[in-house]
This record gives C-alpha cells, sequence and structure tokens, in this order.
C-alpha cells in the first residue's frame, strides 16, 4: 500500500457514484483528506469510514445563474436552506443589492461567501444601472469594478444587459468587457447577424432563452446556455428537448430569481433535475448539468465530479429519478445547522430609500383613446405590448382586468411613473413592494387609487416591504435589509409569503403576483415597461406616452 492510498481521512464506502465525464453511475468506494478527493475505487483506507448503504452520490448541485436577493432571504439563510437540497454552490450575479447600495453591496456578498459552508462564487454587475435611462445608487464603472476582479470568489463579469451598447461598441460597456475573459450575457431575443455581433463582442452565454429555435441557434452559434426555472421565469419545458448527449456540456440549470417558498416547497437545482427528468431527460444529462456543466463554463476545474484532486462537495440521494437529498457533504463533511452561525451585523448602512407617498393628482390617469397596456405572459418576464381602446374613466377596468401601475422612485421623490397592466387578475384590493427589479423603486398595482396609495404608504413606512391590502385586511412582509431582503429565518419568510399570498388569491390575482410585479419596471426585457418616468417601449428603447396619438397600424 502506498502513502498515498493510506493517507485518507475518510472512506466512503458502498456508495452508487455518478460519474459527469462518462454519465454513468459506478458501485466505488471513494477516499477524501482535507476536504478534497484523493480518488475513487479500492486500495484506500482512512481513519474513519462512512457507510452510504447503497445510496446514489452525486457531485454536489452548482446553480449557475442566481440573484440571492430574489429569494428575499440573506445569504446566509439562503445557504441553510439550499444546502439541504444538495447544492454546495452558486454563481451569484449581485447587481440588485449593487443597484441600492454599490460597491458596498458586492462587499456583503463577498463576506457572506467567506462565511457560511455555501461557496457563493460572484460575477461582478455589468449592468448598475440596469440601462443609461435607469436609476440607482451608484453607475459602477470599468473603474469601480476592476479592484474587485482578483478577490477570492469573484469569477467574472455578469449578465450584460445593455445590448444596444454591446451592439454600438459604447466605450463605458467596452472597458467593462475586457476586465475579464468570462463574460456572461443577456440577449433575449436576439438572434442572427445581432446575435453574431453581440457573441463577436465577447459575451459567452445567456439565460433569457425562451424560445426553442432561439436556444437552438445560440447552442450553433457556441454560447452557453443557462436553462432557467425560477418563480416566474420558467424555461425549462420549452428547452429541455435541446439537450443530448452533445450538447449537455453547453448547458446548466440555473434558477435566476426563486422567492424562499419555492426554494421550501419545491426546492433548488434538485427540483430541475426532477422536471428535467419528468420531460423526457436522460437522467444523467440532467445531473452532468447541475454538476460538471457549470463547473466546466466558470473554469471551476476544482469542482463538478467525484475524482482526484477536486473538492469533496456531493450530496446522497435515494432515488435517480425524484432527487430526494437526504444528506449534503461540503469538504467531505456533513453538512448539519450548527454549521449555519447566525449573521453577524450587516455592514450595509445607509442605503438610499427618499420614496414618497404620493399624492391621488401624482398617480391619476387623464385621457381618452388606444392605450398602451403592459400584458403579463404566464410563465415568463417579458411582455407583451397590447393597444386598447380605452377612457381613463374606465380604470381600473376589472371586466378586461385593466389595472393602474405605478412606480415611485427610491431614489428621487419626485420622480412618479404610471402606466396600465394587464393579466394580474386582481379583482379587489392592491399589491405594492420595494423590490422592482432592478432599481428597486417602489411597485404598486391596484383596484382603486386609495389602495394603491395606501400600499405604497405601508412600504414607506418599512422602508422597503411586501405588502397586500384587501379592504381593511392588510398584511405586510418587512425587506429590512436595503428594502429587499428579510433578515427573518426562512422559516419566518415562507410564512409570511404564505400569508400574503392567501391574501392576494382571494383578490382573484394570479400565482406568484409579487414576482411578476416586480419585473414590470425592468426596462432589458421587451416589449412594454413603466418606470418612474412613465411607459417604456423596450423594442425601441424609449419613453412612449400612454395614450398613442392613433391606432396601431394592422401590420406590426
Amino acid at each position: 500500500m502506498t502513502r498515498w492510498e493510506e493517507s485518507a481521512d475518510i472512506i466512503f464506502k458502498n456508495g452508487i457514484i455518478f460519474n459527469p465525464y462518462t454519465c454513468e453511475w459506478l458501485n466505488e468506494d471513494f477516499a477524501v483528506r482535507n476536504g478534497i478527493f484523493i480518488g475513487t475505487g479500492p486500495g484506500y483506507s482512512g481513519k474513519e469510514e462512512v457507510d452510504l448503504k447503497s445510496s446514489y452520490v452525486c457531485p454536489g448541485f452548482i446553480d449557475a445563474h442566481v440573484h440571492i436577493e430574489s429569494s428575499l432571504l440573506t445569504p446566509y439563510e439562503y445557504a441553510r436552506l439550499v444546502m439541504q437540497h444538495g447544492t454546495t454552490t452558486v454563481v451569484a450575479d449581485p447587481h440588485e443589492i449593487a443597484n441600492v447600495c454599490g460597491t458596498a453591496g458586492i462587499e456583503y456578498i463577498l463576506q457572506a461567501h467567506e462565511n457560511q459552508p455555501l461557496d457563493i462564487m460572484v460575477m461582478l454587475p455589468s449592468c448598475v444601472a440596469a440601462t443609461p435611462i435607469d436609476e440607482c445608487a451608484i453607475t459602477l464603472t470599468a473603474d469601480l469594478l476592476l479592484p474587485f476582479m482578483n478577490r477570492d470568489g469573484v469569477l467574472g463579469l455578469g449578465e450584460m444587459m445593455n445590448v444596444p451598447g454591446v451592439l454600438s461598441e459604447e466605450p463605458l460597456v467596452m472597458e467593462k468587457l475586457i476586465l475579464t475573459s468570462i463574460r456572461d450575457g443577456h440577449a433575449p431575443f436576439l438572434t442572427g447577424t445581432l446575435l453574431d455581433q453581440y457573441i463577436a463582442t465577447g459575451l459567452q452565454s445567456d439565460h433569457e432563452t425562451t424560445v426553442k429555435s432561439e436556444g437552438k441557434e445560440k447552442l450553433q452559434k457556441g454560447m452557453f446556455l443557462f436553462i432557467r426555472e425560477g418563480s416566474t421565469e420558467r424555461n425549462l419545458h420549452t428547452l429541455i428537448p435541446l439537450v443530448n448527449a452533445c450538447s449537455s456540456s453547453r448547458c446548466s440549470f440555473c434558477t435566476d430569481d426563486r422567492h424562499a417558498d419555492m426554494l421550501v416547497t419545491s426546492g433548488h437545482i434538485d427540483d430541475c433535475i426532477r422536471k428535467a427528468i419528468g420531460e423526457g431527460c436522460e437522467p444523467e444529462l440532467a445531473y452532468r448539468m447541475a454538476t460538471l456543466s457549470p463547473a466546466e463554463r466558470f473554469r471551476l476545474y476544482d469542482r463538478g465530479a467525484i475524482s482526484a484532486g477536486r473538492i469533496a462537495d456531493f450530496c446522497v440521494i435515494d432515488d435517480i429519478k425524484k432527487c430526494n437529498v437526504h444528506a449534503t457533504y461540503k469538504n467531505g463533511r456533513l453538512v448539519l445547522p450548527e454549521h449555519f452561525r447566525k449573521e453577524k451585523t450587516h455592514t450595509l448602512k445607509n442605503w438610499p430609500f427618499h420614496a414618497k407617498i404620493p399624492s391621488p393628482e401624482e398617480i391619476r390617469i387623464t385621457g381618452t383613446g388606444t392605450a398602451r397596456v403592459v400584458k403579463i405572459q404566464e410563465g415568463q418576464i417579458g411582455t407583451k405590448a397590447e393597444y386598447i381602446q380605452l377612457s381613463s374613466d374606465e380604470i381600473p377596468d376589472l371586466k378586461r382586468d385593466i389595472l393602474k401601475i405605478v412606480v415611485v422612485s427610491r431614489y428621487y421623490p419626485e420622480n412618479i411613473g404610471v402606466g396600465l397592466v394587464r393579466g394580474l387578475g386582481l379583482t379587489s384590493g392592491a399589491m405594492a413592494s420595494s423590490v422592482s427589479h432592478d432599481s428597486h423603486n417602489i411597485i404598486a398595482v391596484g383596484t382603486s387609487d386609495n389602495e394603491i396609495i395606501s400600499a405604497i404608504a405601508m412600504v414607506v413606512k418599512n422602508k422597503g416591504a411586501m405588502v397586500a391590502l384587501n379592504g381593511k385586511e392588510e398584511v405586510c412582509l418587512p425587506l429590512s435589509l436595503a428594502g429587499l431582503m428579510s433578515e427573518l429565518p426562512y422559516e419566518n419568510v415562507h410564512k409570511g409569503l404564505e400569508s400574503i399570498h392567501h391574501l392576494t388569491k382571494a383578490c382573484g390575482a394570479i400565482k406568484d403576483p409579487f414576482m411578476y410585479l416586480s419585473f414590470l419596471a425592468l426596462s432589458v426585457i421587451p416589449e412594454l415597461r413603466v418606470t418612474t418616468k412613465g411607459v417604456f417601449d423596450v423594442n425601441i428603447f424609449s419613453n412612449v406616452p400612454l395614450f398613442m396619438d392613433e391606432e396601431k397600424p394592422a401590420d406590426t
């Protein structure tokens, strides 16, 4: 026996290991020393043995793209929750907290990377503000991002949402792209020569694909495809047929934006695996997409497989198709509740929250004619532009499900935008939230101006919250950390969301209405949005009047 063979700390015996290199399951023991796999197969001995009792063993799951802030949890509570589901690494873009807190927000996430078991790898926010017309605490230029590039846990540049800036090769955009060789893209509905041009600037991946033909083109042109399954952005059913033995190395799962309640009830990357298998994907390809594929995309050659020299991150499951995780190991040690220390007092202070409560006059709509109405698409964050003949006196129009939407700036109190939305389903009451991608202004919708103003007032009072009300009934989930995240345990946040959703359901709303609401001001996803400046047409990248001067032409 060699010195190498006898030097293990722990031998894990009687496991059925998933090998993502060959996509097969192997009955092999494996050995760990100092948190690293030192080998598989017979011939190893160690100080300790763990009998896996013929359970299936997978490398730790990796989320290829996520905004932790969208869970409504602190990174510490997020880690405590997702690690129960076999996740050991997430690739996070902290652009939500960076929009609100600037570089201090990035520091906060990097600190969280160091102080709990989950590996939070960071892709630096490339678009803060999201576009030149958006509001934020501070514009993050290449000069401000550069000092982070060599920090532990930083992988590269996060999703480049400024597609017009890329295509026109704006100098400020190009300065960011040259900071690193790992660059995530953001290219909804981009195809043909424009997609070629986008890729040629160095953008390598996309998680905004919602159409199968678009996903196929992006794979054919060499992009990495992140198949997203979030609370409202559910693209797995559409895109999973693109996965085969050849393409699986270029495909990964991501959750992007998934609220705490979905994490509790459905899971994390384990949920993506189950759904993919349920849609007909070969189990081995689904597990590869959750492990080695994202590791190789981000050049994380120290993880993603149970093989010599890699970090000993893995999870134990009892059924390949159901992917029920009953134990997660980080650095070769079982993850236990006591490994998650309560977060110390965070360093974030004095984030901007200058929003005011609007008056009835400031949110009043006047006019008659053809109105531009934002139409929600269930299961997507993309919207459609609808052109509907109406009078402002008819708002709200509950029969046609047309409601007023109000956006109040958290940065500049005088900026208040108003528009119309269709598809939320409210027949009574109102909703408001300080989570509104990516600027995170207050966004509200309701069936009367008084209720809209009351809901906004409650958000302002808490300096950040999710609020639902219906008559005298009110439910509020305070978001005490930057108006984005709750500092409560995830169990409490889950209960708070259940209470809110119970009320919104009683008001007639669609499922997960707050997640849909949170994207209605996002000016980088087609087609129509509402910002603090009013209605915004993403296709022409311009603010437009609520009422059109003439009917929409039939051929457009």
